[in-house]
């Protein structure tokens, strides 16, 4: 049977009423074999993407709340989706690539099931493996999980002291708040893709199940510190997908 068409698409949300904002990013999949269209969140409920290109940019169309939606519905939870930042003409200004998204307070089962999907947990129990949870209070629920598969939970309250234990421990998964004292989690991210060793660790970000319209403001704002001056190239932008092809 022929595989419904949705399934092979990736879906780019957050544009609003302003499609033609997608057109770099879909001309670039389209040249790497990706099929891309819009969407709205309303639209998965009835289909599902392989995965959700989401502009969390001051540009976007609540990109935040686009996500806390999809995040919190356990019909869409289960769909991966890669952050972007577009500038209002639509360039690319940055990638976030995490390994995916928990709200707190987090469903333990919920995330055992998911990384097990992963194949993140086949390991724990016969090697020495340990899980960094990153947050300026600690996240027991988490610790509790991950420490019933089998992992040893490593604790890091600012992002400077996260950096410092990934780059000298034995890490294998890390999760880390949206906003540390020190440094936002997608800030986070891009110091860990600079070292060899901690580039590839699976990078899971924990957000609030509720933001007040502030709190989205000023993450998108956020984000816009951390993008360059100059949008990604094509090459560039492309490279993310060809190292997960």
């Amino acid at each position: 049977m022929a595989e419904p068409a949705n399934e092979r698409e990736l879906w780019i949300l957050g544009l609003g009423e302003r499609d033609e904002r997608g057109a770099i990013v879909r001309g670039y999949l389209a040249e790497a074999g990706y099929c891309t269209r819009p969407a709205t969140v309303a639209e998965l409920a009835e289909g599902r993407p392989l995965g959700v290109l989401l502009d969390l940019s001051p540009y976007s169309a609540d990109g935040w709340g686009i996500l806390l939606d999809i995040k919190n519905n356990r019909a869409t939870r289960d769909i991966p989706v890669l952050p972007l930042y577009l500038s209002e003409e639509g360039k690319v200004g940055g990638i976030f690539p995490v390994a995916g998204f928990f709200t707190l307070p987090v469903d333990e089962d919920y995330l055992i099931e998911r990384l097990a999907v992963l194949g993140l947990i086949e390991d724990a129990e016969d090697y020495d493996l340990q899980a960094l949870v990153v947050s300026r209070k600690g996240e027991e629920k988490v610790a509790k999980a991950l420490e019933s598969l089998g992992f040893e939970v490593v604790n890091a309250y600012t992002g400077k002291e996260a950096v410092a234990l990934a780059t000298i421990g034995r890490q294998y998964l890390i999760f880390c708040t949206l906003m540390l004292p020190d440094t936002p989690s997608f800030e986070l991210v891009e110091r860990f893709r600079l070292y060899p060793q901690t580039r590839n660790i699976p990078f899971f970000v924990l957000i609030k199940d509720a933001m007040k319209e502030g709190e989205r403001n000023a993450l998108s704002r956020e984000i816009e510190h951390l993008v360059r001056k100059k949008e990604l190239s094509k090459e560039e932008f492309l490279g993310y997908f060809r190292r997960r092809a």
